[in-house]
């Protein structure tokens, strides 16, 4: 099939789009596949949707050779199911809520577990029925505070959502593996680099969750791996409990005078400056930092914690958030601290001399929670709940102890893979793609059960599997380009071939119009530059911004049957004759 470029709606832009951040939005915008509407929201055009639909393609593919079956839901989805699985209110501000003229509630879907679940519960009712596995590829709307970076993160975004349904959870392994592996397939075929890492399920819910990861600069996401092949992304990341150590040798507690030392680095130069140790300088490392954070529930409850961490460790919000899911974290304010006079900001402690509070672990009558390397027989400097004073030689389970876990703090390139398989170093990525075993949460809460070979009702168990498939094409593009514009992978580029025909030269154009009728009878999908009226320069720079990986100039040699053949990926341009054309570009050089 031939386009001819002076009908395609079109328009190329020279400059930037003033908002664009990156370069998959710059040139998706500049080259004509895309265009703002409002923020983190897009129109699609021709040459946009060409790409979306092959990178769909890949995706329905390697769906169908894993036994999954397309189906199709409304984006706009009563209140009722998120309601009962919890998730309306879970979800807070981050969906579109919206009312119709009855006043009854709807949303437009973050993602639809709960209607695939009805769906099923309504059709099937025996386990002759299963395993079924049934997907998707739909827009989905959330209300990001901050959209960005294009097609990156934006309010409203193209997916492909599967669901597997098993009788038991055997059959939930098998049914994961198999879209595990369809994943790993789609992502070699699009040409894109992946690393699987554990990842928090979040408001997904389930006992095993993956991402598959793309390394690039720009990603969202920072993951840790180590070289015998542990990875993970940071919030899923557990630092390994640090063992008990003999505290015999260590000396009471004894409080000493800390003016002007609500800080680390304050405390630290004090600490050295007047009571040095005998071994070496005292550090970050020695002190223990106190966290006061506010959680606010669901039923809207608000909830001080202080958390205890080395004082060389900075507080992870992302992290924090995945520990106290589903409460809302956030850092306590000056009323908190004015409302709990037990709260010395800056002075805060575990301990004080005259012990904790009645019935309270902590001195401060807050539930108290420790990081994981804070081990019992550790001693710390740390405040003393009083202003301006430090307690020093305080030894974990011998003087204080702890209401908890919460593992919060950053993690450090160096910090041991939790398997025992080394140092883990940091990298930044971009989420892909994202598989569940959902178990049974959702099947339990909206009744979705069938009968068992001996004529039991049993709840069917469930796995969920997503890929970002406009956030894929943005990846592309952020990896597929030179200074000149976009260079396609074959896979999903818009045409096989942009073919050019340049000149005023009438042998040009007739040369160039027999060759698209040899590459159309050949089922080649090219792209014809047949403008009369525009300069070569201009159509060579939109051949190059366009990306179409493979061109033909048809120009000065055409009278002698001689055509340019560029390669956008290699950078190599050659003169070839005429016959030469079709087996190049099957050849892809």
């Amino acid at each position: 099939m031939t386009t001819r470029l002076s009908q395609l709606f079109l328009r190329t832009l020279r400059d930037d789009p003033s908002d664009a951040e990156v370069a998959s939005h710059r040139l998706l915008v500049r080259a004509g596949y895309i265009r703002r509407q409002a923020p983190g929201v897009f129109a699609w055009l021709p040459l946009g949707l060409k790409v979306r639909r092959r990178v769909e393609q890949v995706i329905r593919d390697e769906m169908a050779a894993a036994g999954a079956q397309e189906v199709h839901f409304p984006a706009l989805l009563p209140r009722e199911p998120y309601e009962a699985t919890g998730r309306w209110e879970e979800y807070g501000d981050g969906i579109f809520r919206l009312k119709d003229r009855r006043g009854a509630d709807y949303l437009l879907a973050p993602t639809h577990e709960e209607v695939f679940t009805l769906m099923v519960k309504d059709l099937y009712s025996s386990y002759k029925d299963l395993p079924l596995c049934i997907y998707q590829i739909q827009d989905k709307y959330r209300d990001e505070a901050r959209p960005r970076a294009g097609l990156l993160r934006g309010r409203e975004f193209s997916m492909k959502d599967a669901y597997s349904f098993d009788i038991d959870d055997a059959g939930l392994d098998a049914s994961y593996q198999a879209q595990r592996d369809a994943y790993e397939r789609i992502f070699q075929r699009l040409g894109l680099e992946y690393v699987i890492v554990q990842a928090d399920a979040g408001a997904m819910g389930g006992s095993r969750s993956e991402e598959f990861l793309h390394p690039i600069a720009i990603g969202e996401d920072t993951f840790v791996r180590s070289a015998g092949g542990y990875a993970a992304n940071v919030e899923a990341y557990r630092t390994p409990a640090a063992a008990s150590v003999d505290a015999s040798a260590v000396p009471a507690p004894v409080i000493h005078d800390s003016p002007a030392t609500p800080t680390i680095a304050t405390l630290v130069a004090l600490s050295n400056e007047r009571y040095p140790r005998d071994d070496r300088p005292w550090e970050a490392g020695d002190t223990l930092k106190n966290v006061v954070l506010r959680l606010t529930a669901l039923d809207g409850t608000r909830e001080l914690v202080v958390v205890g961490v080395p004082g060389d460790r900075e507080v992870d919000m992302k992290r924090a958030e995945v520990a106290f899911a589903p409460a809302a974290v956030e850092a306590a304010t000056e009323e908190d601290f004015a409302a709990n006079p037990g709260l010395v900001k800056g002075y805060i402690g575990p301990w004080s001399p005259s012990g904790p509070v009645l019935g309270e672990t902590s001195s401060t009558g807050i539930r108290y929670l420790l990081d994981p390397r804070v081990a019992d027989g550790t001693a710390w400097v740390t405040g003393a709940n009083a202003h301006e004073k430090h307690v020093y030689h305080l030894v974990a389970g011998r003087d204080f102890t702890a209401d908890g876990v919460a593992d919060i703090a950053e993690v450090r390139a160096g910090d041991p893979a939790p398997d025992g398989s080394g140092p883990v170093e940091l990298a930044r990525g971009m989420e892909i793609g994202h598989v569940f075993q959902l178990g049974r949460k959702y099947a339990e809460a909206l009744g979705l059960q069938v009968l068992d070979e001996n004529g039991k009702l049993v709840t069917v168990t469930m796995g969920s599997y997503g890929i970002g498939v406009t956030r894929i094409m943005a990846v592309i593009a952020e990896n597929a380009h030179d200074e000149k514009g976009l260079i396609w992978p074959r896979e999903v580029a818009p045409f096989d071939v942009h073919v050019v025909a340049a000149g005023r030269d009438e042998v040009a154009y007739e040369v160039a119009e027999t060759l698209v009728a040899e590459l159309d009878a050949a089922g080649l999908d090219t792209l014809y530059d047949d403008r009369p009226k525009v300069s070569p320069g201009v159509k060579f720079g939109d051949a190059e911004l366009i990306g179409v990986p493979l061109i033909v100039v048809v120009g000065r040699g055409a009278a002698e049957g001689r055509v340019e053949f560029w390669n956008r990926a290699t950078g190599e341009r050659s003169e070839i004759a005429l016959h030469e054309v079709l087996p190049a570009l099957r050849a892809g050089s």
